[in-house]
């Protein structure tokens, strides 16, 4: 199946009232291109990270009164799951399409990994393009632009990462809902793939830490 790209109905589906109206939209309209995605992708981080990736389409399964305000689909080398380990995230809110390096607070050795990752913090800097975005909180829609970050603000982020349990950092980039890219599946697949070339090496440096 040819993959048609997201439309404006499909970030609507973040308006539904009510988790189980959304959830069932979700389900129906949305984790079908998740899927779809899923498996164009997972070959693509294989072959340029040598490592197998298995396709996690978020369920939101604990939620039981809140309805889900974005949603996602995550690739790890882990086929049980993504959370505890650094993945890819390609997933949706309202109001944009985003890409994420993760690395979220059920990761059990964020302090070697930050520790690992402070180790090149000029690197980053210098390597991440500039209308990339980094988060240091997944639930939330806020994200600090990679041009505002200097060393300092980084290596900041790095050691919160490794002293703070809750602690979370993800870098990445937004496309927003209004773009026409959103709406040509082959486009939008090529310029996606161009954008994970970018966040290929953070991973290839965290591989370096055995995980816990």
């Amino acid at each position: 199946m040819t993959f048609t790209g997201f439309n404006k109905d499909d970030f609507d589906v973040f308006h539904i009232p009510g988790l189980e109206s959304r959830m069932e939209a979700l389900r129906t309209q949305i984790q079908p291109k998740f899927h779809q995605l899923g498996e164009i992708f997972a070959p693509v981080h294989s072959l340029h990270l040598g490592d197998p990736f298995y396709v996690h389409v978020a369920k939101h399964a604990r939620r039981t009164v809140n309805p889900p305000s974005d949603s996602w689909v995550a690739w790890s080398p882990q086929r049980r799951g993504y959370k505890n380990m650094p993945h890819f995230q390609l997933g949706l809110w309202d109001t944009h399409l985003f890409i994420w390096f993760a690395i979220i607070y059920e990761v059990p050795n964020k302090a070697e990994l930050g520790a690992q990752l402070a180790q090149d913090t000029a690197r980053w800097i210098n390597e991440i393009p500039s209308h990339f975005v980094w988060s240091i909180d997944h639930t939330k829609k806020e994200v600090l632009p990679h041009q505002d970050l200097t060393k300092a603000k980084l290596q900041h982020h790095l050691e919160r990462l490794q002293q703070v349990k809750k602690a979370e950092l993800l870098c990445g980039m937004q496309i927003p809902n209004h773009d026409p890219i959103l709406q040509d599946g082959e486009q939008l697949i090529a310029y996606l793939e161009e954008q994970f070339q970018y966040l290929y090496p953070l991973y290839h440096a965290t591989r370096l830490i055995p995980m816990g």
